[in-house]
């Protein structure tokens, strides 16, 4: 199997959709480096798709059900691993 490379332009602070930016501040008040992560940036080119996005991963990643979000992100930091994937 090839695996390729896929780069995605992040889009600046500045290019960002308002809702977005009020997002973003949010989301790096509370996160844990004050940062917004990566990942949210490369899903801010449209805004319905983020916001959908985000209502779903806090929903179900961010929360403690079935598995602890520790869990959770453990699960998802080892598919990253092998999908050679830094987010």
């Amino acid at each position: 199997m090839i695996c390729r490379t896929m780069k995605i332009k992040l889009p600046a602070d500045n290019e960002l959709a308002p809702s977005i930016a009020e997002a973003f501040d949010r989301v790096a008040s509370t996160h844990p480096t004050g940062a917004v992560p990566p990942i949210y940036r490369t899903m801010s080119y449209n805004a319905e798709f983020f916001h959908g996005i985000k209502l779903a991963v806090e929903a179900v990643h961010f929360c403690d059900g079935a598995l602890t979000r520790a869990q959770h992100e453990m699960i998802a930091s080892w598919v990253s691993a092998i999908n050679r994937c830094r987010y």
